[in-house]
């Protein structure tokens, strides 16, 4: 499935009814007066979110979206039914722009969140709702208001716990499918993956979402490779968890200088990405001695002045530790919040 994270759209809320120009004729009531009724109100427009949902696709093709008008009133001061509502559903993560001044206007960060984006026009008043001390008779009604119009540009930025970054190949797409259900393609060529996935970790009865993101490479922040494209969805979660592909280096400085690389380029990107609790760790293990390993491990540990895990999605090892690393860290975090507020 193409991975689509802006689309421009136009929405368009119902139109209200007619009211109801009408007398009332009956055999038995001399005199009878005018008994129009109100037109129903246009339908709304809302957005939601929907968990189910990770990318805008459904929105490419169809530009506009407009909801039901409102019935018209009729005779016997009957109102006219309102028009149905729109619900437009998106991902979880979503923001809403006024594309016209560029203002956002809603972050749809829950599940089921609700956003009225533009209300229906009322419906018009029937002849009925005029009569009055010196108008016995009115014969005329109010025409429904129109629907409101909204130029809206919807941006992605997915909403994870933790992402996965490093360099393309650096084994992303292996960590996630071995974390959780998800399923990416999996290859030994650069940019296997060109959409981030979602998985949900399971630890017992607590949970946590991973996002891989597209292999980053020098140049990134400016477009090069797959760009800002995805670096923006880094910017939304908590966490990160580096993954560096010792397996292909000779020398430990070569593996540094890799994981510089990509911290560059989110330095470039927004410098408070930097900020992000990141764990550190060497993949693809299963293809290296023990005392390379090692040799690799503790270099980069002495040089980063940080904890480098060894971990290998293939064989599984270390996997189980990194999941409780991972919950380690989103609860700090969310503890930090907490405190925080």
């Amino acid at each position: 499935m193409k991975f689509i994270d802006e689309v421009d759209i136009e929405i368009v809320s119902g139109d209200g009814g007619k009211g109801f120009v009408g007398y009332r004729r009956e055999k038995y009531v001399p005199l009878g007066g005018p008994d129009g009724g109100d037109g129903g109100n246009g339908g709304n427009i809302y957005f939601q979110g929907d968990e189910g949902l990770n990318t805008l696709l459904h929105f490419r093709g169809l530009k506009t979206f407009k909801a039901a008008p409102g019935d018209k009133g009729a005779g016997g001061n009957m109102t006219g039914a309102n028009g149905p509502d729109l619900v437009l559903k998106v991902p979880v993560g979503t923001l809403i722009y006024d594309k016209e001044s560029g203002n956002l206007i809603c972050d749809i960060t829950e599940h089921g969140q609700m956003f009225l984006a533009s209300e229906g026009g009322r419906g018009g008043k029937g002849n009925a709702f005029f009569k009055s001390s010196t108008n016995q008779a009115p014969r005329f009604a109010q025409n429904g208001e129109d629907g409101k119009s909204l130029s809206i540009h919807l941006e992605l930025k997915l909403l994870a716990d933790i992402a996965l970054i490093g360099l393309p190949n650096a084994g992303k797409s292996t960590l996630i499918s071995a974390i959780s259900a998800a399923r990416p393609k999996i290859a030994d060529y650069p940019f296997t993956t060109l959409e981030p996935n979602l998985g949900v970790v399971q630890l017992g009865e607590k949970t946590i979402v991973v996002t891989d993101i597209p292999g980053l490479i020098e140049g990134a922040a400016e477009g090069k490779g797959l760009g800002v494209k995805f670096l923006k969805h880094i910017e939304r979660t908590s966490a990160l968890v580096h993954l560096v592909d010792c397996s292909m280096f000779l020398e430990e400085y070569e593996a540094i200088e890799a994981y510089m690389t990509v911290r560059e380029e989110l330095e470039k990107f927004n410098p408070d990405l930097l900020n992000k609790k990141e764990i550190v760790c060497l993949t693809k293990i299963d293809a290296m001695t023990e005392e390379e390993i090692e040799k690799f491990r503790s270099s980069m540990e002495l040089q980063l002045d940080r904890r480098v895990l060894p971990i290998s999605g293939v064989s599984g090892r270390n996997i189980d530790l990194l999941k409780q690393l991972m919950l380690k860290t989103k609860e700090m975090i969310e503890e930090e919040r907490t405190k925080e507020a």
